[in-house]
């Protein structure tokens, strides 16, 4: 069978409807939210910097939806992210500093959670048990048992919970899924995800007084106590175990999700970690360089490469995989998709309807849309979710035990019915946390 390469715009042709909504006016919003008045879907936002932005933006692209309020603990977003609401939606949101407050707000029927990550999982099990759908930024978890308690509060409270891994709502990533399943490439055994950025030092940061914008308590919420220094708030805190998962959570959770799934995988049966902290001498806690190799029953493997701080593109790209199998392999990243025969000769190759970022903080663009998109549509009429939360939770576990592996200097084997550490009690001290008292999450 032979495949000729298809044009973007044979493509967008034959995209689903989704697409033609991306055009909407606010004009016609308006007009839309007047026909559909009873149906519509309030939203409120949590963490409305960057990521939280996108978000608002991609649900402004939806039809019959409003964003009914925004909280943050930093007060200065309240005019930037307010304006930004307005000017999507033609209408002010409400405004808050505590989520707890927003929840009981009866008007909201989603909350989108683009916080810090220690704070995703409690947010997301609060909103639930408040009776909202939850669309959640990845990683869904700050450690293992978080996820476990979002799969099971999904099943108790019967609320959608959606990981923003956008990827999965992609149209090249669904293509190249079915073309595996049709043995295009042949039987697929060996998945490689890569991130590369050039991060710079965060340096060392010193105690100094909070800022009058911030509200520091809340801020760290479920996390233990820290005295505030300069070098946390806003983005920074990414690199520190008490709030952060590290680059491997932060960026390969897309990449290592997508190698999952092409390869019809769930928990691996081991996994090893090697790397560290090289480019510079910093707080930085996690690893600047690592590499991540996971083994899964019926010979099958992933690797994930993570440089933070060396932004050499692998295949002339910052991130993406590389799908092999036995007569051919695929190059996918979130806006291109190439097929390669045996003898690497190009049989197919689409772009994705329309663009996304790829190595910058915020990551914002065409797949936030789709994926907010089967989001509201699961909430509302029962829709398939393309990342149901125990996706989410499955991947972002191999992202956690990489980092478990790199920290305790060993290869750790694991039960592949539920990613469980065997024989380790020390790598299984890290399955939990320890949360400050009164923020322990709760079913």
């Amino acid at each position: 069978m032979t495949y000729k390469k298809h044009s973007r715009r044979e493509f967008v042709k034959k995209s689903t409807a989704g697409a033609a909504g991306l055009s909407l006016t606010f004009s016609a919003r308006s007009y839309s939210n007047i026909l559909g008045a009873n149906d519509r879907m309030n939203f409120g936002a949590v963490g409305v910097r960057g990521r939280g932005k996108a978000l608002i933006k991609s649900v402004a692209a939806q039809t019959n939806t409003a964003m009914a309020a925004i909280c943050d603990v930093d007060r200065r977003e309240f005019d930037i992210t307010g304006k930004l609401v307005k000017d999507n939606f033609d209408k002010k949101a409400k405004t808050y500093t505590d989520i707890r407050k927003m929840l009981e707000n009866k008007d909201i029927d989603a909350i989108l959670i683009a916080t810090p990550e220690h704070w995703h999982a409690p947010m997301a099990l609060m909103s639930v048990q408040a009776g909202k759908h939850v669309y959640v930024e990845k990683p869904c978890s700050h450690n293992p048992r978080e996820g476990e308690i979002l799969v099971e509060a999904q099943r108790k409270y019967g609320k959608v919970i959606q990981m923003g891994n956008q990827q999965r709502s992609a149209n090249i990533s669904k293509q190249a899924i079915k073309d595996i399943k049709e043995g295009l490439i042949g039987d697929v055994y060996y998945g490689k995800a890569w991130y590369s950025a050039t991060r710079g030092t965060i340096g060392k940061g010193k105690a100094t007084a909070v800022p009058d914008w911030l509200d520091w308590e809340l801020w760290q919420g479920p996390a233990p106590r820290e005295e505030y220094r300069d070098n946390y708030v806003h983005y920074n805190w990414h690199w520190f175990w008490n709030w952060g998962t590290g680059e491997i959570n932060n960026n390969g959770t897309h990449e290592i999700d997508i190698c999952r799934w092409a390869l019809g995988v769930d928990f691996p049966k081991s996994v090893v970690s090697s790397g560290g902290r090289y480019h510079f001498d910093d707080d930085w806690q996690f690893y600047d360089t690592q590499v991540v190799n996971y083994e899964f029953e019926g010979g099958k493997m992933i690797t994930w490469e993570g440089r933070s701080c060396n932004g050499l593109y692998h295949y002339d790209r910052g991130r993406g995989v590389t799908l092999h199998g036995k007569k051919g392999s695929i190059l996918l990243d979130r806006n291109n998709y190439i097929v390669y025969d045996e003898k690497r000769n190009v049989i197919k190759e689409v772009d994705e309807a329309g663009q996304s970022a790829t190595t910058d903080t915020v990551g914002e663009g065409f797949l936030d849309v789709l994926h907010m998109r089967n989001f509201i549509n699961a909430a509302r009429e029962g829709e398939k979710q393309n990342s149901p939360i125990k996706e989410g939770h499955i991947t972002n576990l191999l992202c956690h035990l990489g980092n478990y592996s790199q920290k305790l200097g060993r290869k750790l084997m694991l039960d592949t019915s539920n990613g469980h550490v065997l024989n380790d009690k020390e790598a299984m001290e890290y399955w939990s946390r320890e949360y400050e008292p009164g923020w322990e999450m709760k079913l």
